[in-house]
């Protein structure tokens, strides 16, 4: 087993560690404060490639592995955690644009997709049904022109800020065979959105609740097959699970390496407090953490990037393991860092909280852990 990464995997890492040092790092804080990230930093990524990470080249994307991508945003999350999980959101739904969408819908969205001049947001979740996502109460109307939606969807990163929406709604009976997806344009008649939550963590990106009252959508707006939606959604998420467990794993490594920089610096009892053993066994701890998630997350991704049949399984361990051992390490780091790591211009306190919702969102940790024992019992 040779578990070192390539020329090019390590180019990919540092290109978006620097650019994320350069042009997120220090305007993170600001972002939070405001709420909202520049559009602008969205072209900027795209420039890079960044915005069709997994499309595929035919497409016109960089036509990255899963296991390419992990590097990505395990590096921007050394920069901001929330920045990095907004833009693994464009991508999942780029990807099942060019996954699942017609030749035309292909050709009509992916090109500013890819430019991230139309920036994609995803919508499962809604106020009755998180974990349970099957149960979906939104739902899609033929008509003479298309469909009709009537739902509301909760939890949405980008609501009111993103310029097209996958919206899973039920176009068939209960169940997850009752599921299609669509993707809404912003502007459709019957279209709006609800007020700017206010969130412990990710609080530079917009959320809010999507809303549909008969939105008029046309016929080829359609993802694919009626009926496979909740296919497609899965599938999107195996790839949004080891993401997010990368944006744990880069913040949390953010954070210790603050944490070592800060410890040598900080003197107690007339030393530096990393020469004191029993702060050195937590140190130690802490990497040993890191490290042993970090390969855990790279095979999970090399599992999916192969097609191997227990690659869900794999993504679903490694997105519950790898993103409470994230949240362990950045509350460790807080507390070597005492009273100063609960100030806001350390920044250890802001990763604390971002990452705490990576136990929640892309399935709860709790159902990572029945996906697992469902594989274990067959």
């Amino acid at each position: 087993m040779d578990f070192a990464l390539t020329e090019e995997q390590t180019a990919i890492f540092d290109m978006a560690q620097a650019f994320g040092a350069d042009h997120i790092a220090p305007h993170a804080r600001d972002w939070e404060a405001a709420g909202t990230i520049p559009k602008q930093l969205w072209r900027d990524l795209a420039d890079l490639g960044f915005g069709g990470l997994y499309v595929s080249e035919e497409s016109g994307g960089a036509g990255l592995t899963r296991l390419d991508a992990t590097l990505v945003f395990e590096a921007l999350s050394q920069s901001c955690a929330s920045v990095a999980a907004f833009l693994s959101i464009h991508n999942m739904c780029a990807r099942m644009i060019d996954a699942y969408g017609s030749e035309d819908m292909r050709a009509r969205i992916l090109p500013k997709a890819l430019t991230m001049e139309t920036i994609l947001s995803y919508c499962l979740t809604e106020p009755g049904s998180g974990s349970d996502a099957a149960a979906l109460k939104t739902r899609a109307v033929r008509t003479n022109d298309g469909y009709a939606l009537t739902g509301t969807k909760a939890f949405i990163s980008g609501g009111g800020y993103s310029d097209a929406y996958i919206v899973m709604a039920r176009t068939g009976d209960d169940g997850p065979k009752g599921i299609s997806a669509f993707l809404v344009m912003d502007g459709a008649p019957g279209l709006s959105f609800g007020g700017l939550e206010d969130k412990m963590g990710w609080r530079s990106q917009p959320t809010r609740q999507v809303q549909m009252d008969d939105c008029q959508t046309s016929a080829d707006t359609l993802l694919g097959e009626e009926g496979q939606g909740f296919k497609y959604a899965m599938a999107g998420l195996d790839g949004g699970r080891l993401n997010i467990a990368a944006c744990s794993l880069g913040a949390a490594q953010a954070a210790l390496d603050q944490t070592l920089a800060y410890m040598r610096e900080r003197k107690a009892f007339g030393k530096p407090i990393d020469q004191f053993q029993g702060l050195q066994f937590r140190l130690a701890d802490m990497e040993i953490d890191l490290q042993s998630a970090r390969t855990f997350l790279r095979q999970a991704a090399w599992k999916l990037d192969t097609g191997a049949p227990d690659a869900s399984t794999f993504c679903a361990m490694a997105k519950k393991q790898v993103t409470e051992v994230g949240s362990r390490v950045a509350d460790q780091c807080l507390q070597l860092h005492g009273g100063y790591g609960y100030l806001a211009d350390y920044g250890i306190e802001k990763i604390v909280r971002d990452l705490r919702v990576h136990q929640i969102l892309e399935g709860t940790n709790e159902i990572m852990r029945l996906i697992t024992a469902r594989h274990l019992i067959g």
